[in-house]
This record gives C-alpha cells, sequence and structure tokens, in this order.
C-alpha cells in the first residue's frame, strides 16, 4: 500500500539539508508519495528507509531499465488502465527481430534501417529502440557472434537476447560488457538457473509462459525467490490472445494488486502475421493495450512512422501541453529588414509556422508567446493571448533592437485584436496574416515592411 507523505517524512532525518535539490522534507516527502521523485534523490536517508518507501511507493507496474548510456530504455513504470486518469509514464519499446537463421546481409541491412530510421515531430527525435537478437539453431557460437555484430553496429539500440538455452545465454551476456540485454528465455523449466544468471549480470529477466496461467506460476515462482525486474510474456502469438492477455495482466496489477502480473509485457507481432504491414497494424492496437515493447520482423518508414506517431500521442502527457519556450527565433539568418511574426507557445503550432517560415526562403524573426501550451484561439479566449500580454512581451522581450521596422504580423484569427494591439503597441503597425501557416510562404514572399 502507498504511503502518505506524512509517513515518508517520519522515516527522513528531517533535517530540510535542501541537499536533494527540495527545499523541505516534508516538500520532498510530498513529492515521493507522488511518485514526482525517487527516494534515492535524498543523499542521507538510511538504506532500510529506502527499502521500505521504495517498495511501498513502487508503481504497480515495475520500472524496468536496460541498457546503459546512449543505449538506455525504460518500460513499465504505469499506474492507471486509461491515461485520463493520470498520465502513460514510459512509451512502448519498439524492437526489430535479427535471427541465427538470417545471413549476414539479411541482418546488415535491418540493423542499417534501424540506425536509418529517426524522424522529428514537435521537437521530439523519434526512433526504434531495441533489437531483439534470437538464437534460432541451438548455437552458442553463432548467437554470440550475431550478439556481437549489433552491439557494434547499432550502438543506441537496447538489446533482447532471445534463447532458452541458459549457457548459451550466458555467452551472449559476457559479451554484452554494461550494455544489460533483456534476458528473455525463462521458462518452466529453467526458471531457477535463468533467473540466478540474470542476478549474477544484474540484468532484466524476461519470462515466457505457454499461456497466462502458465506465466503467472513462472514469475510467480521468480517474484518468491526475490527476482524484481522481469519483463512478461504470455505465450500468445495472435492479437485477440495478446489483447486479452495484456488487459488481464494490466487490470490484475492495477486493480488486484497482483505481483506475478505486475511487470511490463512484451509481445511479438512479428510470429502473428507474414506480412508487415499487418504486423505494424497489429502493433499498433497492441501499444495501445499496454504492451511494453512490440517485436516486429523488419523496419521500413511507412511501417514505423505511422507507430512513431501513435506513441508520441499516446505517450505525451494529457495534464501537460507540450510547449517550446518563449522567446524570440531566428528563422533562416533574419535581419534588421526581416518580417516580426508572433504565435503562441503550443508546442505544434510553432513546429508548423516555424516549418512554413523555413520553407518560404523568407528569412524571418519569430516571437513566441508563453501561453501555458494553448493554441491561438483557444489561448485568446482563456486571456493568456490577448492585446495587453502580447504588447508587455513584444516590448521586454528586444526585438525592437533587432528590426529597423516597427511591423508585427499576428496569426489572422486574431484579427479582432488589431485595434486594442495598436493601442497597446502606438509605435507598431499590426498587420493581420493568414489563418492558416500553409499560406505563410506566399504571404511573406509579397511581404513588404509597412512605410
Amino acid at each position: 500500500m502507498a504511503l502518505t507523505g506524512i509517513q515518508i517524512l517520519k522515516m527522513l532525518p528531517k533535517t530540510n539539508c535542501g541537499d536533494c535539490g527540495i527545499p523541505t522534507c516534508l516538500a520532498f516527502a510530498m513529492k515521493v508519495a507522488a511518485g514526482q521523485t525517487e527516494i534515492d534523490t535524498c543523499p542521507h536517508v538510511s538504506d532500510e528507509a529506502k527499502e521500505t518507501i521504495g517498495e511501498a511507493s513502487a508503481p504497480p507496474i515495475r520500472t524496468i531499465k536496460m541498457g546503459s548510456g546512449d543505449s538506455a530504455f525504460t518500460i513499465g513504470g504505469e499506474t492507471c488502465l486509461f491515461r485520463h486518469e493520470k498520465r502513460f509514464e514510459n512509451p512502448t519499446g519498439i524492437a526489430v527481430l535479427v535471427s541465427t537463421a538470417e545471413d549476414d546481409a539479411a541482418v546488415d541491412a535491418k540493423i542499417d534501417r534501424f540506425n536509418k530510421f529517426e524522424y522529428e515531430r514537435v521537437g521530439v527525435m523519434m526512433s526504434a529502440d531495441l533489437i531483439a537478437v534470437k538464437d534460432s539453431d541451438g548455437n552458442a557460437e553463432s548467437f554470440t557472434a550475431l550478439t556481437r555484430k549489433v552491439l557494434d553496429k547499432a550502438p543506441k539500440a537496447s538489446l533482447i537476447l532471445m534463447t532458452g538455452n541458459v549457457d548459451t545465454m550466458k555467452a551472449a551476456v559476457e559479451a554484452c560488457a554494461d550494455r544489460k540485454p533483456l534476458l528473455l528465455g525463462a521458462n518452466a523449466d529453467n526458471w531457477q538457473a535463468m533467473g540466478d544468471l540474470a542476478k549474477e549480470v544484474g540484468c532484466p529477466l524476461g519470462v515466457q509462459g505457454k499461456s497466462l496461467d502458465d506465466l503467472v506460476a513462472i514469475s510467480g515462482s521468480l517474484v518468491d525467490a526475490g527476482h524484481k525486474d522481469l519483463v512478461i510474456d504470455s505465450g500468445a502469438r495472435t492479437l485477440r490472445g495478446a489483447f486479452e492477455d495484456n488487459v488481464v495482466s494490466r487490470r490484475s496489477a492495477i486493480k488486484e494488486k497482483f505481483k506475478p502480473l505486475g511487470f511490463p509485457t512484451i509481445t511479438f507481432p512479428c510470429e502473428m502475421s507474414d506480412d508487415l504491414m499487418m504486423e505494424a497494424m497489429i502493433a499498433s492496437v497492441l501499444m495501445a493495450k499496454y504492451a511494453g515493447i512490440v517485436v516486429l520482423s523488419d523496419l521500413q518508414g511507412d511501417v514505423l512512422f505511422p507507430l512513431l506517431l501513435e506513441q508520441l500521442n499516446i505517450f505525451t502527457d494529457p495534464q501537460r501541453p507540450m510547449v517550446v519556450a518563449e522567446d524570440i527565433y531566428p528563422l533562416g539568418g533574419p535581419g534588421e529588414d526581416s518580417p516580426v511574426l508572433i504565435t503562441c507557445n503550443f508546442s505544434l503550432t510553432y513546429f508548423i509556422v516555424s516549418g512554413e517560415i523555413e520553407g518560404s526562403k523568407v528569412p524571418s524573426w519569430l516571437l513566441i508567446k508563453d501561453t501555458e501550451g494553448l493554441s491561438v484561439l483557444t489561448a485568446w479566449a482563456a486571456g493568456k493571448f490577448g492585446a495587453d500580454l502580447i504588447a508587455m512581451f513584444v516590448n521586454k522581450s528586444g526585438i525592437a533592437d533587432k528590426v529597423k521596422h516597427r511591423e508585427l504580423i499576428i496569426p489572422g484569427y486574431l484579427a479582432t485584436i488589431k485595434g486594442e494591439l495598436e493601442e497597446e503597441l502606438p509605435e507598431w503597425t499590426i498587420t493581420i496574416g493568414p489563418r492558416e501557416a500553409g499560406h505563410l510562404p506566399a504571404f511573406l514572399k509579397e511581404w513588404k515592411p509597412a512605410k
């Protein structure tokens, strides 16, 4: 059961030293209770208190960390069934499968696509996260060699090692140094040996059952044996089966606090279809319903990009709009005769507007006003993008020192505040720009400073 802030405070040193970055122990305790910071942040709390508080405040779906440095990847940490209840914490990992049954050319091509496909969306860099290395022929040497190839050629990839042979797994893990892969291969026959290996090398352990009941028995035994960092696979290899098992697992962990299922799941669309596009459709369903990792047979731009957008949408905190900082943004190397535009700091608005300005090839100054992440009309209606606030920002921004002219281009949707803004900024000419960002290039190419 989760501890309250007051209960946590009783276990803290209560010195208000601020070494945790928070002024008082009470404030720190409240943040730990709310899940906004970790108890380990306090350098003076006892190990006993850390263990007690950490276990009590742990999320129902355990947070699992793998990899290190650039390859670090985190899944789990979930606390709710539906995003509107709070938020989803860690995005579903997208993995591509390589196996010892494939020839070198096929493996090299997959690794190359893994490294190549990277996209930027609203200021966020998006790409696949993991490479799953599968032992298809039971040959320890070829499995270890394939693991080394992935380590060398994909330094940013988190690894999943897939084999049920403990000795084969051990040889591959030893080649990984500090990359801390997920060891996926614990089953009813080998869970004790696999668990011992995972503890020895400090890696998370993947548990594979033949059914959900079988999975519960294995993971329950591992939990009883003191294993905490697990990733679970119910063995379902149909969309319906995986979907149902994911829902049952999440609901059991969240609602019933059922520990054997309180771990992130790994699913295999690559084993549910022979068609990559169908794999992507299956992955999109499982991503929306609680999969911690989805494993695809290959990567293509037209398959990966939609999944990354879905990932971004699902795991964006609905209570915290994505924003950019309030500032002056020079686009295309503007000078003292360049146009000056203003808009809100909702990140999607910023990146659309800035993209159109850059596409116009007209160097411009873009003023971004803090509207707490609201879009133009919503911010105006909420009183956060009115004439008085815009004028105050323009005056303090320093844009007047960067341009000779005094003309400000406002979004077309703010045409009704033109008169008010002229009163607030008597030295500036207020020009109404296009309503749609797509019309900005033509508008800017014809723009001349007012005389």
